[in-house]
């Protein structure tokens, strides 16, 4: 049986490594799950050491065996009241009313700690084992089943105002905490509350603590609202763009108020896509508005598309196009006075995949900063999230492929045998219904 125990807190260490060095948290939901897990690594040493003990009565001093039992009850109950205190900040957090009950959690913690520690330890023998049994053990178990139904009675109280993720993981915690409690009490030479502790601490770690998953959602309300603010200035600024747009027709002046019916294109197209991938011929749209603009402004640079029409319903992860085209023509083609060709090229890989290329025949990349840039692509995971600037960046885009079609997709540079440079972005064939 000390092997589970073992096992157990192994995986314990490794859960609070992870933790730990994801750097501290602020805040006492976070404290307080830190206080949990340290406190359930100690539960889980006294557990394997009670029943090392618990089973050589001849063999060890009574002494000992009392003394470990004492620390090993008390960890119970100081492990269920840290659960507690975490499901009451958690409520504090979602509902925003001040916890109650604080001060009599606090009082019955000291005198159930007490308890366990003064009461005597009777041990029960058996042909299939020992444990330790007696009003202490009845103690421990009252601890369990009162913080256990104070935590039930904050979730029920509060039912409608928290999230539910949280309260099916808070309910399922207690749910595992309460059979284990309940198979122990049942059948006493088990030994397995320490099971229930580490299972308890894991589905709160796997779905409410997870360091990745916290910053993950961090980055996601950033980029959340980086995208509201960027829904606000576009609709202010096509809808003036507009109305100078009607100003200059009535002045006679036809080309300016072209220039203005793309930009307001272009600006209109960008705030109507509210999803994450959207058909490649709406991509290409956008990038069709942006181009017309860039090649106003730089009359010699000239714009080819090569589009396997099969594919203009396919779904590809939005924006992708226009910050590699953006880079052709800053990068690319800046050194050659903005002249040059940008091709757009479409077409199926197989059956299941496509190639997206943009090609152009501007001075490349300078030295090995190629090397460099395809190296910080395939090591995408180690770069900075870009959430900052005029552009939402390359490595940005390949997060982004990476994060909706999957690792084996994702964008990589290559030199043009005849100069310039494309960027090669493969990507699922994938259709809105699943059609194909």
């Amino acid at each position: 049986m000390i092997r589970m125990e073992i096992a157990l807190f192994l995986v314990l260490t490794l859960v609070a490594s992870v933790y730990f060095s994801a750097g501290k948290k602020p805040g006492n939901l976070h404290r307080a799950f830190s206080a949990l897990l340290i406190l359930t690594m100690i539960n889980l040493v006294f557990d394997g050491l009670t029943v090392y003990t618990v089973n050589r009565l001849d063999e060890l001093p009574i002494l000992l065996n009392d003394v470990l039992h004492h620390i090993f009850l008390a960890t119970i109950v100081g492990c269920v009241y840290l659960f507690y205190v975490y499901v009451a900040l958690l409520v504090e957090e979602e509902t925003g009313s001040e916890r109650r009950f604080t001060i009599l959690s606090r009082v019955i913690f000291v005198l159930l700690s007490v308890g366990t520690i003064l009461l005597p330890v009777r041990y029960t023998r058996t042909p299939v084992g020992n444990y330790s049994d007696g009003i202490v053990t009845y103690t421990c178990y009252l601890g369990v089943a009162l913080y256990l139904l104070m935590s039930f009675g904050l979730l029920i109280r509060n039912w409608v105002k928290i999230q539910r993720k949280k309260k099916l993981v808070i309910i399922t915690a207690l749910m595992i905490e309460l059979m284990v409690a309940l198979a122990q009490a049942l059948n006493h030479t088990w030994l397995i509350t320490g099971m229930g502790m580490t299972l308890m601490c894991m589905a709160v770690y796997l779905t409410l603590e997870n360091p990745d998953l916290l910053r993950g959602e961090l980055t996601e309300q950033r980029l959340s609202m980086l995208y509201f603010k960027s829904q606000i200035n576009p609709h202010f600024l096509y809808n003036t763009l507009d109305t100078i747009r009607i100003q200059a027709q009535l002045n006679n002046d036809p080309q300016v108020a072209g220039l203005l019916m793309r930009l307001v294109d272009f600006f209109r197209l960008t705030v109507k896509i509210n999803g994450q991938q959207v058909p490649l011929e709406d991509e290409l749209e956008l990038l069709e508005s942006y181009l017309e603009l860039i090649c106003c402004r730089y009359p010699e640079i000239q714009c080819r598309y090569d589009i396997d029409s099969s594919l203009e319903d396919a779904l590809v992860p939005n924006f992708i196009l226009q910050p590699m085209v953006e880079n052709s023509v800053l990068h690319g083609l800046k050194d050659r006075g903005y002249r040059g060709t940008i091709l757009i090229r479409a077409q199926r890989a197989d059956r299941e995949k496509m190639i997206l290329e943009i090609e152009d025949d501007g001075a490349g990349f300078p030295g090995d900063s190629m090397e460099v840039m395809n190296r910080k692509l395939e090591e995408y995971a180690r770069q900075p999230l870009k959430l900052e600037g005029n552009s939402i960046g390359i490595l940005n885009v390949q997060k982004r492929i990476k994060l909706l079609c999957g690792r084996e997709y994702g964008l990589h540079y290559r030199k043009n045998a005849s100069g310039g440079t494309t960027a090669r972005l493969l990507l699922p064939i994938q259709r809105e219904e699943g059609l194909k």
